[in-house]
């Protein structure tokens, strides 16, 4: 049996094909095929307020080469959502129809919160101690999710309009900071000793450039020299001499800056990164769904 995740983001659009494997009293789920297409939807929902037409038929095409791949490997269910940017654009739902008559795909767009409960649907408790306070960060392109976890469950959560291709669009609100500031102080007082987990494209990408061993946390201090090596390189020289993807090379700044901020504004010293994302979660909700 196979399932089949979809995540159409403001940077990027990713199809998760797992297969679902049933132990006697649970089921679980291993990666068989993981594709992303860097579409960057975000450019013209958060400029432009609309996906443009070029865009529109790019991402039709994208799902239509999903729908074909889940039709090969035979998945028996699946689960496409869209983020930030499809919730911003005045003609996403147009864009959505269009691809339900022409690729066959239904595609919900969820809200920020909806999206937080989905990204840590992913099991948390093979990561979390449940001695100790966390708060999870989820960096976007379009948004940034934020949520507390105490005892091993959470206890609040929120989405902000903060993330990577919002800054690089210059479009990200002073105001909207000074939200988030607020809303990490406010809970920073309450559960103490905030221990940071992080997903996202680009703090997977951090952790491996850091070289830390799997399980172990990035500390603040590391993550702070990391960002700030990059920094001493332009954004040709980190394709070309760092070696990384052209789509990643440039966000992956604004990534490390919205991380090291919240961090930051938590007293966070450390955080971890157990590579779960949205498709992950997505794939755990339709194993919950089903069962």
């Amino acid at each position: 049996m196979r399932y089949a995740a979809i995540d159409i983001g403001s940077n990027a659009v990713r199809l998760l094909i797992a297969d679902i494997i049933e132990n006697e009293t649970k089921l679980s789920f291993k990666k068989n095929t993981l594709l992303r297409v860097p579409l960057r939807l975000g450019d013209d929902a958060f400029l432009d307020k609309k996906i443009s037409e070029k865009k529109a038929t790019d991402l039709t095409k994208t799902m239509l080469a999903f729908r074909n791949l889940m039709d090969v490997y035979k998945v028996s269910d699946y689960m496409a959502c869209a983020t930030s940017a499809m919730r911003e654009a005045r003609n996403g739902h147009k864009v959505v129809e269009r691809i339900k008559q022409l690729a066959d795909i239904d595609i919900t767009i969820v809200e920020g919160k909806t999206e937080a409960s989905i990204i840590y649907a992913n099991k948390m408790d093979k990561v979390i101690d449940r001695k100790q306070n966390y708060l999870y960060i989820d960096v976007g392109g379009g948004s940034t999710e934020l949520s507390i976890f105490s005892d091993g469950k959470p206890v609040a959560s929120r989405s902000f309009n903060i993330g990577t291709i919002r800054m690089l669009d210059n479009v990200d609100q002073e105001e909207t900071w000074q939200q988030m500031k607020d809303w990490i102080k406010q809970y920073v007082k309450k559960y103490k000793n905030l221990v940071g987990i992080g997903t996202g494209g680009n703090i997977n990408k951090l952790f491996r450039m850091s070289a830390e061993k799997e399980e172990k946390p990035l500390s603040f201090t590391k993550l702070k020299e990391l960002y700030n090596h990059l920094n001493t390189y332009s954004l040709k020289d980190r394709i070309n001499v760092l070696g990384l993807n052209q789509d990643r090379a440039d966000v992956i700044i604004p990534a490390a800056e919205i991380y090291l901020m919240v961090m930051k504004w938590a007293s966070a010293k450390k955080i971890y990164v157990p590579r779960l994302g949205m498709v992950d979660g997505i794939i755990q909700v339709l194993i919950e769904k089903n069962t």
